[in-house]
């Protein structure tokens, strides 16, 4: 396919523009405003609105099976510190993972299809708003999104520093982690940190459970069973001279499979009920349902590996990668759909910044890659 460089340069533009005026979930109310547009101005059929900011787009040419593309809009909640012409304008927000290219990139998809039309059935793009942490993507299939866009696959993309630009990963499986946290509180008997005898003290218990629940991962799952659990935060005590009544403590736990992810979540159940009791405290914990494994559907990550082998060459394309033990909520519509998510390499001569970065930006160098592979993946899976 040729895609002219007036064609990229007027996505990249858009990009920027999107890079210069981020909005965090379920704000995105000029980015979206501003998709829709381009959208209509495509000829395409829009709507609005769902899950408050979300849209969906849909171009349709003749007879034949329909797939959705995913794109996710919202920025992050703290201050760019790259000095870059199309820096943030909105002080203690950016885009420091790169959505604003993934919308872009799906734009620019939607712009060359609609063009063209190279191929029989239907295309849905979706526009997804609070990807980072406020679970946009739930939202959206709770307002009917499944129902009112019914589609036999949908797919998604992420940039990914640490792979080569213009390179494509994916796996027939795994390739983000669930996420999920929780609160254990401790209760003790507060008393003089001179008489400890007479209470019961929860920071003893607390430093003993922290340790004991590091070896979940390292001696009571398998080896091959992936797991990282972490502490995050510990709190308890207001003087310094009494031990305190309560502690608490909180933390995350990241698994690949769900069954691994069960089985965490009961082993940390079980050490909170045995442990502090030896101490004379009581514990407690709450769990806090975090985003599930973003786990790919065979027949579709091998429809991804053989359009990206197509276009730019074995060299280029990675199977079964190392999955992230990051999290994405494109992992409840792999489980209410079939579909895969798979990343585009973004370092260029230099390593990208990392995501999540107050100086990442977004590598434009990628964008025409990322256009070529949703135009391939829905000439050949809607071909003629």
């Amino acid at each position: 396919m040729n895609i002219s460089k007036v064609f990229i340069d007027e996505v990249i533009t858009w990009r920027q523009q999107f890079h210069r005026f981020p909005e965090i979930g379920f704000q995105e109310i000029q980015t979206s405003k501003r998709i829709a547009d381009l959208l209509r101005s495509f000829g395409l059929d829009v709507l609005e609105g769902i899950a408050g900011t979300g849209v969906v787009a849909t171009l349709e040419n003749g007879f034949g099976p329909v797939i959705g593309l995913r794109a996710d809009m919202d920025a992050l909640p703290f201050t760019e510190l790259a000095d870059i012409p199309h820096k943030s304008c909105h002080h203690g927000t950016m885009h420091a993972c790169g959505h604003d290219g993934h919308t872009a990139i799906l734009l620019g998809a939607a712009k060359y299809l609609s063009e063209h039309r190279n191929f029989h059935g239907k295309v849905h793009f979706v526009f997804q708003p609070a990807e980072e942490g406020l679970g946009g993507a739930t939202k959206m299939l709770e307002e009917g999104l499944l129902d009112q866009f019914p589609m036999s696959a949908i797919y998604g993309l992420h940039n990914w520093p640490g792979l080569p630009a213009g390179h494509i990963a994916v796996n027939p499986g795994a390739m983000m982690a669930s996420m999920d946290t929780f609160e254990i509180q401790l209760e003790g008997k507060s008393c003089h940190a001179a008489m400890p005898e007479l209470g019961f003290d929860p920071i003893v218990a607390a430093a003993q459970l922290i340790l004991s629940i590091q070896t979940i991962s390292s001696r009571r799952l398998a080896a091959q069973d992936s797991a990282v659990l972490s502490i995050t935060q510990i709190q308890g005590g207001e003087a310094i001279n009494i031990i305190p009544e309560y502690v608490t403590i909180k933390g995350t736990f990241r698994c690949l499979d769900p069954q691994v992810r069960q089985q965490v979540k009961q082993l940390l159940q079980d050490q909170v009920e045995a442990l502090p009791p030896v101490h004379g405290v009581k514990g407690s914990i709450q769990f806090f349902s975090g985003y599930p494994v973003t786990m790919n559907h065979t027949d579709a990550a091998i429809t991804i590996r053989d359009v990206a082998q197509k276009l730019f060459g074995d060299s280029k394309v990675h199977w079964n990668i190392k999955p992230s033990m990051a999290s994405e909520d494109f992992s409840y519509f792999l489980e209410k759909c079939s579909g895969a998510y798979f990343w585009l390499g973004v370092d260029g001569v230099e390593p990208s910044k990392p995501l999540h970065n107050a100086y990442y930006d977004f590598n434009d160098n990628v964008i025409e890659t990322g256009i070529k592979f949703w135009i391939g993946l829905v000439e050949t899976t809607l071909s003629k």
